[in-house]
């Protein structure tokens, strides 16, 4: 055969490879090329995440109660703020902030406890800050010299080794990166040089080099997406990056692009960035701290942390609606977790340790919520996930029993009595103590073959 019939034969079956469906589909630079990606299945299946900041911030660990901690630096520069009061009180008016880095040692940081912490409180994936608006990095890089954990402070891969240890308990790794920085002085003069010379390289290296599952951008508002060059990013980690059919993004990479454009939108303590609730039109993430801050605030005082039933009814809340979860612990600066975070985790890996084949893998059901219960589906099961113990009955309006209905109770062991009444599916709740049961704070029914 001739070379030129060779060539004219593998270009006629490249062609029929890709009218079949073989050829990969390439995203292009704008939004709506983007837009019609679809989200990978891991992430909507996983429903519950773990949030952590940590970083130079964690060392003065300082906030004014129901502030965020991890914006220290961005308080200390406005006169006569709490912070400055408090920084000039602890640590004297010559004391620069840039003083703290070395002091983030992460000496007792053991990231395999992390890990396993995290693998026992259910979640399924978890989310790194990798650089804060402080700028400063928790792994090597070489756009952030003299400004990152291997060369300053911790003098370790803190990021690397993290993500090592969270990938031994089969977990997904994805970070936080903030697009800008506070002090960063190209930023402060020349806004697209520093986007072309620091941060669009630097994120690019961070995927290459740690291949995030997720990523999860922040400090966008200033410019729009086009100054930061974000669809020309995200065109690259859909197409050639090694991540590119696992990653999961958000929807933070221009003042213009919350709610409107990403894999996921998200909302912050119940809100958008414009104090609305998030639209729930497409897939979404509710991100918040366990207290009032996302970074370490050693002034929060017990009080401020929500309790273990207030966190289990809230990620049941957020399911049912079709959302994930992704809540925040923020270390010390020596690399503990404090305690009453993880006993706080512990309690919802117990929950979903019973109960959670109610949330993983679940969608939304056709009706989302009926008083005190919340509906989550999967397969040919509706979950009806009572917010409170029921007493002797369940009354149920949504659900539609048929002649092959079946009604139990996750963590009990028989199948329970119904009954169909005009209207109504009535479930008899089981005659035991509540002591028995061996989770707490909300129950699941689990309705087989209903309407």
């Amino acid at each position: 055969m001739k070379t030129e019939a060779k060539i004219f034969l593998f270009a006629v079956c490249l062609g029929f490879a890709g009218l079949l469906g073989g050829a990969e589909k390439r995203y292009e630079p704008n939004w709506s090329s983007l837009d019609t990606r679809a989200i990978p299945g891991w992430y909507d299946e996983a429903k519950f995440g773990i949030f952590i900041h940590w970083g130079v911030y964690s060392v003065p660990a300082w906030g004014k109660r129901h502030t965020y901690a991890e914006w220290y630096w961005f308080h200390l520069n406005r006169p006569f703020s709490a912070t400055s009061r408090h920084h000039d009180k602890t640590y004297g008016k010559d004391f620069k902030y840039e003083q703290f880095a070395p002091r983030f040692q992460a000496e007792n940081f053991q990231p395999e406890q992390w890990a396993e912490l995290f693998r026992n409180s259910g979640a399924k994936y978890v989310v790194l800050t990798s650089k804060h608006h402080e700028g400063y990095c928790l792994y090597p890089t070489q756009y952030s010299p003299g400004w990152n954990s291997m060369e300053v402070g911790a003098h370790r891969d803190l990021l690397g080794d993290l993500s090592k240890a969270v990938r031994a308990q089969g977990l997904k790794m994805g970070y936080y990166y903030s697009l800008y920085e506070w002090y960063n002085p190209l930023y402060r003069s020349d806004v697209n040089k520093y986007v072309d010379t620091h941060m669009l390289p630097q994120i690019k290296e961070l995927v290459t080099n740690y291949q995030p599952a997720l990523i999860f951008a922040d400090g966008e508002w200033d410019h729009p997406s086009g100054v930061w060059r974000s669809a020309e990013f995200l065109a690259w980690l859909y197409n050639d990056s090694a991540v590119k059919d696992e990653v999961v993004v958000d929807d933070r990479w221009g003042m213009e692009t919350r709610g409107r454009h990403g894999d996921y939108y998200t909302s912050e303590y119940g809100k958008t960035t414009a104090g609305k609730k998030v639209k729930m039109d497409r897939k979404w993430e509710e991100n918040q701290g366990i207290g009032w801050s996302f970074g370490y605030n050693a002034n929060e005082p017990d009080q401020d942390y929500k309790t273990a039933e207030q966190l289990i009814k809230m990620l049941v809340e957020i399911v049912s609606k079709g959302g994930n979860l992704l809540l925040d612990v923020g270390p010390t600066a020596d690399g503990r977790i404090p305690q009453i975070m993880q006993d706080r985790l512990l309690a919802m890996g117990e929950w979903l340790g019973v109960n959670g084949e109610a949330i993983y893998g679940t969608s939304p059901w056709r009706v989302s919520e009926e008083g005190n219960v919340r509906y989550t589906q999967k397969g040919n099961a509706v979950y009806a996930i009572a917010l409170s113990w029921p007493g002797k009955e369940l009354s149920l309006i949504a659900p539609v029993a048929g002649e092959d209905t079946a009604v139990s109770m996750l963590g009990y062991k028989e199948n329970l009595k119904f009954r169909s009444e005009p209207g109504k599916l009535i479930i008899e709740t089981p005659k035991v103590s509540l002591d028995q049961f061996p989770a707490k704070y909300a129950y699941v029914f689990k309705l087989s073959k209903v309407k």
